[in-house]
């Protein structure tokens, strides 16, 4: 397989961009995170009925483990030039898809569809207590794509929508066009490495502002994008609703799926033309350019691309340069070796 290393465009610049995409208000947050939650911090509704995304929100009917539930999308159609290609993207463990909002109005720029979706137990979609796991995931995804009619995508996850990309791209090689991963977790089988954790004990797992800063703040090596503060806001204010034993039962139960149900075995079976891609300097990964570099040997058409200096969070990081890489491997030909992409 092969390796791309990337020159970076400068760092400033491309946050710029990314507050300026993602919000009108940038201008209302602090340069430097404060150390307490503001005063003026209130509680975030479960299924984000205050939030407002930048594109019309659908909702899929779904019947899963006996109940009835409902998976939010976006169906983002071209802005430029249609080119006849569709992109579905997945997101985070810790996020949602209007968090992508950048990255879904470069790709539509580009000419692209763009399918973007709140996984079940994620933001405005659904939070039901099963036992998550990606074979749930995956076959949630085909159910949208049947309902839209959507026949050949392109499928690409941040995070652990990386690990959800890599398990629909085992499952469904017939839909898919090209693949990638950026800066994917679960690049290991952690049931080697540590006990399991019983998501079923008693109590409320309970989270502070600090903790959830600290989280976020693990996401950028360099500087820290004012914006994101929105998250942790959100992510903190859902604690303080009444809803948040239910919240915190649901976040068990899918962190314990990055453990119970690892991808690792899936990447030998994908055949579809691939794209490893991330920073290297990922502070939620051990390791991050070796493990990459082992799920690109995995992966049977492939090639990697890492970005030195750069964190978990490269679309926003580098915005024009993740952007820009993006694009140009998505409209590559799904047939030609991926080791020919560059």
């Amino acid at each position: 397989m092969s390796t791309v290393i990337k020159t970076l465009y400068p760092l400033a610049t491309s946050i710029l961009f990314f507050l300026l995409a993602s919000s009108s208000f940038a201008q209302e947050w602090p340069l430097t995170p404060p150390a307490e939650a503001p005063a003026d911090w209130g509680p975030v509704s479960a299924n984000f009925e205050e939030i407002p995304y930048p594109y019309p929100v659908h909702y899929l009917a779904l019947k899963r483990f006996g109940q009835d539930m409902r998976m939010a999308y976006m169906d983002v159609p071209p802005s430029g030039s249609p080119i006849g290609q569709t992109v579905f993207w997945q997101h985070g463990m810790n996020f949602y898809s209007e968090a992508y909002t950048p990255t879904i109005q470069a790709l539509s720029a580009a000419g692209f569809r763009v399918i973007a979706v709140d996984r079940i137990g994620y933001a405005k979609s659904s939070k039901p207590i099963i036992p998550y796991q990606f074979n749930f995931v995956a076959s949630n995804m085909k159910a949208l794509l049947d309902e839209l009619e959507i026949n050949e995508v392109a499928i690409v996850g941040h995070s652990m929508g990386g690990m959800v990309v890599s398990r629909f791209a085992m499952s469904y090689p017939e839909l898919i066009t090209h693949v990638v991963m950026v800066n994917q977790i679960g690049l290991t089988d952690q049931r080697q490495t540590r006990p399991w954790s019983d998501p079923y004990r008693e109590g409320v797992d309970s989270i502070t502002y600090q903790s959830v800063l600290a989280g976020h703040l693990r996401y950028f090596p360099g500087a820290w994008p004012p914006q994101h503060l929105e998250y942790v806001r959100r992510r903190y204010g859902q604690s303080m609703s009444g809803e948040w034993p239910r919240l915190a039962m649901i976040r068990r139960l899918q962190v314990q799926m990055l453990y119970n149900d690892p991808v690792v075995y899936d990447w030998q079976h994908i055949t579809t033309k691939a794209l490893v891609m991330g920073g290297e300097e990922d502070c939620l990964v051990d390791n991050f350019p070796e493990l990459a570099n082992h799920v690109n040997d995995e992966l049977q058409n492939s090639t990697i691309l890492l970005y030195p200096g750069i964190g978990h969070a490269p679309q926003i990081e580098i915005h024009d340069l993740f952007h820009t890489d993006l694009i140009r491997f998505l409209r590559s030909d799904p047939n030609e070796p991926a080791s020919e992409w560059e």
